[in-house]
């Protein structure tokens, strides 16, 4: 089983992704890869965070840019994990 989280961000995004801290980024360097993430949408589905515009599924953030991280309730993460198989 892949270890999800949902990820809240300051400007109001919502998602559940694998997250990674990268230990050797230098300062102002992104220090977070999301693997797999997908938007929680307010109606329970899931969609791919940014799927209209790339096929990438890893990304490199800010850690400064999270409000927090959470436990996905085990809906979500049945979702997100038949979604990432």
């Amino acid at each position: 089983m892949k270890d999800s989280k949902v990820i809240i961000f300051l400007s109001g995004g919502t998602v559940i992704s694998q997250i990674e801290e990268v230990e050797s980024a230098d300062i102002g360097e992104p220090d977070c890869k999301l693997v797999d993430p997908f938007n929680i949408i307010s109606d329970g589905t899931l969609q791919p965070w940014l799927g209209e515009l790339t096929k990438q599924n890893e990304f490199m953030i800010h850690s400064d840019k999270i409000l927090t991280i959470a436990e996905p309730t085990a809906r979500i993460k049945e979702l997100y994990d038949g979604l990432t198989k």
